[in-house]
């Protein structure tokens, strides 16, 4: 019998075999200093695009005040235990109730994160009989709840409605057979190509195939629809969303998260979702911090209007030099180009060392062989001057890429470490 740990010695997997030569650069950076538009990367100032404080709230005033209040006043500890035991207090029910309104649901539940919220919220609504449909580029937090699940699943090509609908067909025909609902799950926006999921089209299904729709909206609450309601106000669909999922992470820049929906459903998803039930509460320091947020984001549309003055700056500018973004309807802004694994890992160190831009890096397995997609991801902190300093240091990069500096400098070091 084999040792459970062997396998960790031979193979340590897709991203773990790079780690002798990527931790500490590639991943597990360190960006020091404030939250900002500007932060320190060994040692160096840098431009920074990987930070999803999309309205600039981590560092504003009135939020580390409230921040700092909130924790002086509970610590870091109140309330103890789980919500349904001993963790629930009047401030964790005014937060829901204002998420609610805000997003125009019934009803909402607090939740302490947003990974382990979506995955366990797919985890309750479906049982074995059921069937989930999901866009093939969903999250990995949707791809981790729905391997929870001991019925079928069905994946769809991303935004691909004709797919969707084959695939609601095969769904149908096994619930026939079950006696089974439907689940269809999307983003509503995809954080990685940040197009917007095809919610409308998606919800004009629901007349000819008989599911309920859950949308996982990390990316467009705050960032999209009015006062940032979302991705199902922008498209004005969002009373036909049945479960609307929201985290803290990106545009309250803070920890936590939300689904909301009609009473019945989040009741039952209350007194069920073993991750909440059997969890600590989340901490009031962030209850509070949340409602402080959730308030600038309804009376400061300044915040949303700043951020969208910035994304449309960045995406037009580098339109207008050539570059492709590809179909981004969002803020996430990803930019493609052409070259192997060893050229994207030196145009992103010649990116950090020599033109003080920092942005996420992303290769073949995640998107085809050849490509490298630069993501970046633009806050209201961030200035024109960020976005013309980064548009010509992309256009330099360019050009070194296209006439084989890079893969001269990766050749270098691979024949040296030989």
């Amino acid at each position: 019998m084999k040792d459970l740990f062997d396998k960790f010695y031979k193979n340590k997997g897709p991203l773990g075999k790079w780690a002798e030569h990527a931790e500490g650069y590639f991943v597990f950076p360190k960006l020091e200093g404030p939250i900002s538009n500007r932060m320190y990367f060994m040692g160096n100032e840098v431009i920074t695009w990987s930070v999803n404080d999309y309205l600039g709230l981590a560092n504003h005033p009135e939020v580390r005040k409230i921040d700092a209040e909130a924790a002086l006043e509970y610590g870091s500890a109140y309330p103890m235990g789980a919500r349904m035991m001993s963790g629930h207090t009047e401030l964790h029910e005014k937060l829901e109730f204002e998420l609610a309104d805000f997003v125009n649901k019934e009803s909402a539940y607090l939740l302490n994160f947003g990974y382990q919220g979506i995955l366990s919220t797919i985890d309750t609504l479906v049982a074995k009989d059921d069937v989930i449909v999901y866009d093939l580029d969903a999250h990995a937090c949707i791809v981790d709840g729905v391997r929870l699940h001991l019925g079928k699943r069905f994946t769809y090509k991303h935004n691909n409605i004709e797919s969707l609908e084959k695939n609601l067909q095969r769904a149908q025909n096994v619930t026939e057979q079950t006696g089974g609902g439907i689940l269809v799950i999307s983003e509503g926006v995809f954080g990685m190509r940040g197009e917007q999921g095809k919610l409308k089209e998606i919800v004009a299904l629901k007349s000819k195939y008989k599911f309920r729709f859950l949308v996982d909206d990390a990316h467009g609450f705050g960032t999209l629809g009015e006062n940032g309601a979302g991705t199902g106000v922008e498209q004005g669909v969002q009373e036909d969303i049945d479960v609307y999922f929201a985290t803290f992470a990106k545009s309250m820049a803070s920890t936590g998260a939300f689904i909301a929906g009609d009473k019945e459903i989040i009741d039952y998803l209350r007194y069920n979702m073993r991750s909440q039930m059997f969890a600590k509460s989340l901490q009031m320091q962030l209850v509070k911090g949340a409602l402080k947020r959730l308030d600038m984001l309804r009376k400061e549309p300044v915040f949303k209007a700043k951020l969208w003055e910035n994304v449309n700056a960045l995406q037009n500018g580098l339109k207008t030099n050539g570059f492709d973004i590809g179909n981004t309807q969002s803020c996430v802004t990803p930019v493609y180009l052409k070259g192997s694994i060893p050229e994207a890992m030196a145009l992103v160190k010649d990116l950090r060392e020599n033109f003080g831009i920092f942005c996420s890096i992303v290769v073949y397995p995640v998107i085809p062989k050849g490509l490298i997609l630069l993501r970046l991801i633009p806050t209201a902190s961030h200035t024109i001057e960020d976005v013309n300093e980064t548009i010509e240091a992309f256009s330099s990069i360019r050009k070194k890429l296209e006439n084989g500096t890079y893969q001269s400098i990766s050749q270098a070091l691979i024949s040296a470490s030989k």
